[in-house]
């Protein structure tokens, strides 16, 4: 069974050669290849709200982070980046992991989940974070330089994690309404 923990400094050290071959593919995140092993701690680890890993039977699988997208009027709003083990895919690593990330925002009071840029290329996580209530809400024309492939569009994909959409709420709508949904929701 596939449990899921915050991650450790010691549990970065295991992760790091995930992290790089990862990245240094130039498949499917936009960090700098180059990137040193600090940078990337500080990036994923040190920087966001949260940062938890997968785990089975002591086996490290896969990692994500949990921060705010955007500040102030936009801070309802949040943010996650996957990485799973070569070793664990195919495995419903990243499917644990982004339902437990949902469930997580909830708890902290986010209302809605966006991911920035997702490779187009990168069907496999097309579809499943399709599969989970995702929807593709832009698209940007060759904006990732993909090693093999060249340039690709990235996309831009959104799920509210409310009952229902803002639009389709209209009391919602507004600052001072927001901010009183997002204080029910934590409590207060």
């Amino acid at each position: 069974m596939i449990h899921i923990r915050p991650m450790t400094a010691a549990d970065f050290e295991h992760f790091w050669p995930t992290f790089k071959a990862i990245v240094g593919a130039r498949e499917t995140y936009a960090f700098d290849p180059a990137i040193t092993v600090e940078q990337a701690r500080q990036l994923w680890l040190e920087m966001p709200l949260h940062t938890l890993v997968a785990e089975e039977n002591g086996e490290l699988l896969g990692s994500y982070y949990l921060k705010a997208n955007a500040a102030g009027p936009g801070a309802h709003v949040c943010n996650c980046g996957y990485m799973v083990t070569e070793a664990a895919r195919g495995r419903g690593v990243a499917q644990a992991m982004c339902k437990h990330s949902q469930q997580l925002a909830r708890d902290n009071g986010f209302m809605a989940m966006q991911f920035n840029s997702v490779v187009s290329s990168n069907e496999v996580a097309v579809a499943l974070w399709q599969k989970l209530g995702f929807e593709v809400v832009g698209r940007l024309p060759k904006a990732y330089q993909h090693a093999r492939l060249g340039l690709v569009d990235c996309l831009v994909m959104y799920k509210w994690l409310g009952e229902a959409m803002p639009h389709e709420q209209p009391k919602l709508i507004g600052r001072k309404n927001i901010e009183a949904v997002v204080y029910r929701r934590r409590g207060r």
